[in-house]
């Protein structure tokens, strides 16, 4: 499928070409599936190299292979008191009033439910990350709303603390930093492939060994030299910005969901790659999901079926996984080999020009 952008005098609505890339054939403890995902850019070059990694996921026996690790939603609130001992006293309270925390969420929506609490003090601040389950909803408003209600508790119930801030950036929403990674943010999943060596070569034109070495210096050492934090991968974010905008998410939330690691192996030939990705902000349901477009994106990517709470996004979360490794592995491919990747640049850009995509 492919979405012509056309002159228009609407000045409501900003058209961003899409193409369907795959199949990409997926397995693992969410679902076992073979789909086509959609890719809303500007970038063009990005439809074939996540269609060549897609091809591999049908080449290989056992497709891409994801994993759920992990999945929740956080708000942080600030509260003040006059000193540190004041508030390490309310951060105990808070945490012995967990059971009581937990009805209040409950109250304040149908689907939220209160995973956890954690906190930390400087000087007389304490700072509270609420961790929540959310449904199928990415949660922003969700946690945002249920953190309004346990954050007047703790005020009325806790002595010596003072309203600080209902969002105090130790959630962390929409900015680069090790928390999210740490503690976890939205879904965590894990997407693997193991490629043949004869596939390797004939498909990617390159070797394990070649693919393996410019991880190591380009992804990990070239990171760590940048000062990348809990990061070390190629272009998640070309992938997760086009899945997004392509089926109605925040894309802001790319900041945090591009921080991710790009692992691979060498064995015997055969190439081992994967890419883990902490903090995957993502819904099926919620603000933008009514617009037909994604409405109609979300059905064809089977995201919106009866089933059990939580599960369409958990689906949606593990297809975005194995379309970043996708094009991961198609652009460490290309890099391998001198002038591969601007020789594509210019191929592909200049057959679609600026206006229009065919």
């Amino acid at each position: 499928m492919t979405v012509t952008a056309e002159p228009s005098t609407d000045l409501t609505t900003a058209g961003v070409p899409l193409r369907w890339v795959g199949p990409v054939r997926v397995t693992g403890n969410v679902t076992s599936t073979e789909t086509e995902v959609p890719l809303a850019t500007y970038e063009s070059p990005l439809w074939p190299s996540v269609g060549r990694g897609a091809k591999l996921s049908r080449l290989v026996e056992r497709g891409i292979r994801t994993t759920l690790v992990d999945e929740r939603m956080t708000r942080s609130v600030l509260v003040e008191a006059d000193d540190a001992a004041t508030a390490h006293t309310a951060a105990r309270a808070v945490q012995d009033d967990l059971p009581r925390l937990r009805e209040i969420t409950r109250g304040s929506s149908r689907y939220a439910r209160l995973l956890d609490v954690r906190h930390e003090i400087t000087g007389p601040l304490l700072f509270v990350r609420f961790e929540f389950a959310t449904g199928d909803a990415s949660g922003h408003n969700m946690a945002t709303l249920a953190s309004d209600a346990l954050l007047a508790h703790l005020l009325a119930t806790i002595p010596g603390i003072r309203y600080g801030s209902i969002s105090a950036n130790y959630c962390t929403d929409k900015k680069a930093t090790a928390v999210n990674g740490i503690l976890g943010r939205g879904k965590n999943v894990v997407a693997e492939i193991l490629v043949p060596r004869h596939i390797v070569e004939k498909h990617l034109h390159t070797t394990a060994d070649r693919i393996t070495a410019l991880n190591i210096k380009k992804n990990l050492v070239g990171t760590l030299l940048a000062g990348g934090i809990r990061s070390a991968n190629a272009h998640y974010a070309n992938m997760l910005l086009a899945f997004y905008l392509a089926t109605g998410q925040d894309a802001a939330n790319i900041v945090e969901g591009s921080q991710g690691v790009t692992y691979t192996q060498d064995r015997d030939g055969d190439l081992y790659f994967s890419c883990t990705l902490p903090n995957l902000v993502l819904g099926t349901v919620g603000n933008g999901k009514g617009l037909g477009f994604v409405d109609a994106h979300l059905t064809r990517l089977g995201c919106r079926e009866e089933r059990a709470a939580g599960e369409n996004a958990r689906r949606l979360a593990v297809l975005a996984a194995a379309t970043v490794l996708c094009g991961e592995l198609s652009l460490l491919a290309a890099q391998t080999n001198p002038g591969e990747l601007m020789k594509a640049h210019n191929r592909f850009e200049r057959a679609t020009g600026d206006a229009h995509v065919r």
